[in-house]
């Protein structure tokens, strides 16, 4: 990848005259040999192109089943379902059972042009629970659910945000 020097052969027909008038007759190559480079980048590919497919790693998991479709969103302001640490649910500020929850989703669906809602949970609330939440939800009319959670908890690297 540096520069070389080349040396001038003596003989010949031909005389040609040299500039600066070094010793020995060897001049500078101006040329940049890339075949070093070309060959380290060739096996860099390589190794990049046999590790990638390596580099994605599924873990399984079984996760809990729910009726959720596209999110659509709109300019309503969005309901508001709440789910308590006892698990009671309530809409806005009203509690409902869970029995009757679809129906209520669905007549209040019924009313509003926006499917927005947010849906906020205690976190002592199991993830199958919030699941189910969703689900209803979902079959009730509203398809864009948004997961409330409050700021500064902790992040993945340990520290408090």
């Amino acid at each position: 990848m540096g520069a070389g020097v080349v040396k001038s052969s003596s003989g010949g027909g031909t005389r040609r005259r040299r500039r600066g008038g070094g010793r020995g007759g060897s001049q500078p190559m101006s040329e940049i040999n890339v075949t070093p480079f070309v060959d380290v980048m060739l096996v860099l590919l390589i190794i990049f192109m046999v590790a990638a497919p390596l580099l994605t790693v599924g873990v399984p998991v079984e996760l809990p089943q729910s009726a959720a479709s596209a999110l659509p969103v709109e300019t309503e302001e969005p309901l508001s379902v709440t789910i308590t640490a006892d698990g009671g649910v309530l809409i806005q500020t009203t509690e409902v059972d869970r029995a009757d929850l679809v129906n209520r989703l669905r007549a209040i669906a019924a009313e509003r042009s926006d499917d927005r809602v947010f849906l906020r949970a205690d976190g002592s609330v199991s993830y199958e629970t919030v699941a189910e939440i969703m689900g209803a939800l979902n079959a009730g009319g509203f398809s864009s659910i948004g997961l409330v959670t409050d700021v500064g908890g902790p992040t993945l690297n340990g520290q408090d945000g």
